[in-house]
């Protein structure tokens, strides 16, 4: 091995000290394996031009030149022969327990085809140890000892598991100890699975750096899932790529909320340590300021004028703002704040952090239009690679420059915002439908020609010539149609008027002294459509909790009539659901004594059905368990709908359906929702609160977007 290493030092005078090792370590380790001058360069040939940059014929030339110093070539047999006699091992050396060592040393390799990297990457021992494994490998499966990448079992992820078969050229780029240093991500041809079913399947994953992807698809079908895995770094990513998913509420302590922020920035944290730690030695050196420490301080002033820590407080402060937290609420320790609003302050840390790539899961969820709207403008500018999954039309429409589309476990990738992949998507099915068609007759032509002259001689060589045609046309699958998702609720007996009115009411909660809102006057009927909208904590909610009863107001009246039955969605409905039953058993726990044909008719007329009626809630998703949760509050038949935040978890298609839902409804409706599509699609009256009231706006949805639109320019 000198002098394949004094050849190597000769050629590239400037190889660093790690990229040497490696190559030489692989050289060393892999020498017997070696079986043509084009493995040797499939093995270091992309380090080399790494290294120098070289054309492909002369690194070629090269490697071939180091097979043969390997094998015992031209002045390559110096190592294995010394003055004509053959060198002999002093003791022998049992190769059985060397290669059980080496299981030993490389235990964290839990699967062939995807790898846990440390976060840093750097070329050692180990390194070379992994790289021999995978050369093993590729010896196992020429010799039929390993034939599939799909059959490996991965580490689990809360019951997911994944597979996935890394391309050589993936391998090198880890190999060469972060040269490579794109943010683009590429992951190919992996598996997601989740207990028994299957997810996604040989599926292509590309995540150009600075693109901003939204990830739609029916639910259920594995988005979260995906997400998790990405950013447990399950599936193969370079490790020098920083991720950050958007899932955990922020914890709990006396840490305001600037300050939470801020500290996100571990590169702003390190700088202001390592000021504190300079300034503090100069003190107590007596203020004077030797050469040395002089010289590292002005290093990290510069440092941090570089990364703006000046400007860090201001720009936390902005986004929290932007998030809905007044300049007194940044002030709180996060302690001080509900589950909902500590998401936010995740956000706004992932937000202030900038990663290179952030994943988010529904972030419009736990925000306000008004906050919607700031993350809208303020994600159109965003820096790096964005993955967010969502169901907000409007959300989509605004922020993605593409669309990636999951259905039938795969990914499909489409340019610009989803209206034109929406577009774009219609037209591929269509061609694909004309193209099976026209396929198909084709077929069916050729066929009756093979039919009719089969057994005519005088046509035997066209007959056989029409076979081999059909036998080459390729197998075009017919459109699958995804099925519709419909929504219906039950049909209800008409009342008379006055159905509903709100008399002067004010309400402020016990032991405080502001009020919520005052003198609050409206009504509703069967006929209405009442979307309620403002900020959180304006009181939205705590006026549907006034409407039906669970708390009562602290001044004024609320009639109803005497038939009024209210059917309640709460936007923690679903989290309350008994998990460990299947929806048909839920349904029979609280409505007993009626038919399981009867319970499957109410889970059906909300899209579950079949096996997902007898699923147990918790392999449910998100979206699926919000529609088990309409079918619960529709069993006691209400007239009058309460539906506070109900597109959570819901995708595109279901939130669609639940919005012709509402329109056929015969029951009354009002709801609190942040979705403008579906505010469009049903809504026939606003009702604003904020400013320590409730009012009723003439212009609609457009005038309330308008007045935020104005205040958030201001």
């Amino acid at each position: 091995m000198a002098v394949c290493g004094s050849y190597i030092r000769s050629l590239f005078p400037t190889i660093d000290d790690e990229l040497y090792q490696y190559v030489e370590g692989i050289l060393d380790s892999s020498k017997d394996d070696f079986e043509d001058a084009d493995e040797v360069y499939e093995a270091i040939g992309e380090v080399l031009h790494e290294v120098e940059e070289r054309s492909e014929n002369e690194v070629r030339l090269i490697c071939k030149r180091l097979l043969e110093m390997l094998k015992g070539g031209t002045n390559g047999g110096i190592e294995r022969r010394k003055n004509g006699v053959n060198k002999v091992l002093n003791v022998p050396i049992h190769m059985g327990s060397l290669a059980s060592n080496l299981e030993e040393q490389v235990d964290d390799i839990k699967s062939i085809w995807v790898t846990t990297r440390d976060d840093v990457m750097k070329v050692d021992a180990k390194k070379l140890e992994k790289a021999e494994a995978k050369l093993k490998l590729k010896q196992d499966i020429r010799s039929g000892e390993v034939t599939s990448a799909k059959n490996t079992a991965l580490p689990a992820l809360e019951s997911a598991t994944v597979s996935q078969v890394i391309s050589k050229k993936d391998n090198r780029m880890e190999a060469k100890g972060g040269t490579n240093r794109t943010n683009d991500i590429r992951i190919e041809n992996f598996d997601v699975a989740y207990g028994d079913r299957v997810l996604l399947q040989g599926a292509d994953l590309t995540l150009a750096f600075g693109r901003r992807y939204g990830f739609v698809g029916r639910n259920g079908l594995g988005k979260t899932t995906l997400l998790r895995m990405i950013s447990s770094k399950q599936l193969q990513i370079p490790s020098h790529v920083r991720v950050l998913h958007v899932e955990q509420e922020v914890a709990g302590d006396d840490t305001s909320a600037l300050e939470s922020v801020l500290q996100s920035d571990q590169e702003r944290s390190e700088l202001l340590a390592r000021e504190a730690e300079l300034q503090a030695a100069i003190e107590k050196e007596g203020g004077k300021t030797n050469d040395a420490l002089g010289e590292e301080l002005a290093k990290v002033f510069e440092a941090m004028q570089m990364a703006e820590v000046e400007k860090a407080p201001a720009r936390a402060s902005t986004i929290l703002s932007g998030l809905g937290f007044s300049v007194e609420r940044q002030t709180w320790p996060t302690k001080a704040f509900s589950g909902g609003w500590r998401m936010r302050l995740a956000l706004a840390r992932a937000l202030f952090s900038k990663p290179d790539l952030l994943l988010l899961d529904e972030p419009t969820n736990m925000l306000d239009i008004k906050a919607i709207l700031w993350l809208e403008k303020y994600l159109q500018s965003w820096p790096t690679t964005l993955l967010v999954v969502s169901h907000d039309r409007n959300f989509l429409d605004t922020v993605p420059t593409d669309i990636l589309y999951l259905k039938a476990q795969k990914i499909e990738s489409y340019h610009g915002n989803y209206e034109q992949f929406a577009k774009t998507k219609g037209e591929r099915e269509r061609n694909q439908q004309r193209e099976f068609e026209a396929q198909q007759a084709k077929r069916a032509h050729v066929q009756e020609f093979i039919d009719r002259f089969r057994y005519n001689a005088n046509r035997a060589s066209s007959v056989q010539s029409k076979i081999k045609m059909l036998e080459k046309l390729p197998d075009l699958k017919p459109m699958e149609k995804e099925g519709e998702v419909t929504l219906r609720f039950p049909d209800v007996e008409p009342l008379n008027p006055p159905i509903l009115q709100i008399n002067e009411v004010s309400f402020r909660y016990p032991n405080t002294n502001d009020f919520l809102f005052t003198n609050v006057s409206l009504s509703a009927s069967l006929q209405s459509r009442i979307c309620i909208v403002g900020e959180n904590g304006a009181g939205k909610t705590t006026l549907l909790k006034i409407i039906t009863g669970t708390l009562s107001p602290t001044h004024g009246s609320i009639h109803l009539h005497r038939n009024l039955k209210f059917g309640y969605f709460s936007q923690h409905h679903v989290d309350q659901l008994d998990l460990r039953v299947c929806p048909v058993e839920l349904l029979q726990n609280n409505f007993p004594g009626k038919p399981i044909e009867e319970y499957r008719r109410m889970l059906g007329s909300f899209g579950i059905s079949g096996d997902l009626a007898l699923q147990t809630i918790h392999s449910l998703s998100g979206g699926q368990k919000s529609r088990v949760a309409f079918a619960l509050m529709c069993a006691a038949m209400p007239n009058f709908l309460v539906l506070d935040e109900p597109t959570n978890h819901l995708d595109i298609e279901s939130i669609e359906a639940l919005g012709k839902a509402i329109n056929n409804c015969q029951a009354g409706v009002i709801l609190v929702s942040h979705d403008e599509r579906l505010i469009r699609m049903v809504c026939e009256e606003l009702w604003v609160c904020g400013g320590g009231s409730v009012k009723c706006i003439e212009g609609g949805f457009d005038e309330y977007r308008q007045i935020i639109e104005k205040e958030l320019e201001a």
